[in-house]
């Protein structure tokens, strides 16, 4: 296969024309890598012994009488 696929000088045109869309809504702020999400997770979770969800569900009574 002689040459290469399309030429070089129209590599990258399509993302330079398409317009720059600000971030909004729950889109708003990056989002933490994996690892650190997981860390702050086990934090809130073992170490500190609360419960994410909501104060009435049922994991979070489950959660108090643990102790």
């Amino acid at each position: 296969m002689p040459g290469s696929h399309g030429s070089l000088t129209k590599a990258g045109k399509v993302k330079q024309q398409t317009p720059r869309i600000e971030r909004s809504g729950v889109n708003s702020h990056k989002k933490k890598p994996p690892r650190i999400r997981f860390r702050e997770l086990y934090k809130t979770r073992f170490l500190d012994e609360k419960f994410g969800g909501q104060q009435d569900s049922l994991g979070a009574k489950r959660s108090r009488f643990k102790r």
